[in-house]
């Protein structure tokens, strides 16, 4: 039965299920929504926005964008060797991935730190009213994203063989999206401006 589902290519049973594709695609327009209309107060209040940018930590972005984006080959990976059965591999980069969330959160962790200490918090401007909006949301979401691969991780150590392939690519999904959205966010609140 298992190989039925792998080789299953029909557009209404997507890898993890078409529920989490319909969440992704929430959350992915959300996102999205949320950008257009920063962008928008930023042509508004240019001056503010450039000003305001130019106090991110642009380097932290960028080296939490590769934690990201190697987290995100690192389950890709898992992902992999699970379906080719051979599930130690899988666990290996299962943690691999999640230690990429963990490294993520604690430089983010920095970073509002220093933001906090320098008194830009959310209601400092328009511009950083969006920054903790947006990046608060997101880490919310890789945290979540975290207890989700955790509850992964412990079902393919205590019977790997009940864990079902449609969990972990739903899991894998999910994280993906995270990725996604902090490419989005990325360019858009350390670059644009």
């Amino acid at each position: 039965m298992e190989s039925k589902i792998l080789n299953h290519k029909n557009i209404y049973y997507p890898p993890g299920g078409i529920l989490i594709w319909i969440i992704i695609f929430l959350e992915l327009i959300t996102f999205g929504i949320a950008l257009i209309v920063m962008v928008f107060y930023g042509q508004k209040e240019l001056e503010i926005f450039h000003t305001s940018r130019l106090q991110l930590n642009t380097t932290i972005g960028t080296i939490n964008t590769l934690f990201l984006i190697t987290s995100g080959y690192f389950m890709a990976r898992s992902v992999s060797y699970l379906r080719k059965g051979q599930k130690e591999k899988s666990s290996l980069f299962l943690k691999l991935t999640m230690l990429g969330g963990l490294f993520f959160l604690g430089l983010k962790t920095i970073e509002y730190y220093f933001k906090i200490e320098a008194g830009l918090t959310v209601g400092h401007n328009t511009f950083f009213t969006f920054y903790w909006m947006l990046t608060l949301f997101h880490v919310i979401h890789v945290i979540v994203g975290l207890v989700i691969l955790t509850s992964v991780l412990v079902g393919l150590r205590k019977n790997p063989s009940k864990v079902a392939i449609e969990d972990v690519e739903a899991s894998a999904a999910f994280w993906h999206m995270c990725d996604l959205i902090w490419l989005l966010l990325f360019p858009v609140i350390y670059l644009l401006f």
